[in-house]
């Protein structure tokens, strides 16, 4: 990955306008932003060399794939060895169900997201899978009663 130059004002209007709509065409963009289509997608291409755009994907309804239930999951594990962290972070990012897990300062180790089904299945991915990762001492859970904002895009200075 390249250096990345810094960001003019023409690439952060470009960046919002694809954190709204990843799928718009560069023709479409670049009459958003106010470049003609070529420019538009040099920009483009350039900030995806650079890493700061990282890819594309598409939203799904959970509902509609049986993941409606979000819960969170504190970690903590019973010794703080290199070893142990490399572990539990392996075997973590192996889960389906776990969306996204940190490693995070304060009294716990780890932060999980995950969806599932129904009480039920997370009952059994807490007890089965989430309790037997390597160096898990105890959890505390934080089940979603509703979900008020969830959001990918990254705020963009002006």
């Amino acid at each position: 990955m390249m250096q990345a130059k810094p960001l003019s004002k023409i690439d952060k209007k470009i960046l919002r306008e694809l954190q709204l709509d990843g799928r718009i065409s560069f023709t479409e963009l670049a009459r958003r932003v106010g470049l003609t289509t070529t420019p538009c997608l040099e920009r483009v291409k350039r900030m995806e060399r650079e890493g700061v755009i990282q890819g594309y994907t598409t939203l799904l309804d959970p509902a509609s794939l049986q993941a409606a239930l979000v819960v969170f999951v504190q970690i903590r594990l019973s010794r703080t060895s290199q070893n142990i962290f490399a572990k539990f972070k392996k075997a973590a990012m192996a889960l389906n169900a776990v969306q996204e897990c940190y490693l995070v300062s304060g009294n716990f180790d780890y932060l999980i997201k995950a969806r599932v089904a129904d009480m039920n299945a997370y009952r059994i991915l807490l007890g089965d899978t989430l309790l037997t990762l390597p160096g898990v001492q105890e959890s505390t859970s934080y089940v979603v009663m509703e979900e008020v904002k969830e959001t990918l895009n990254v705020q963009i200075p002006e």
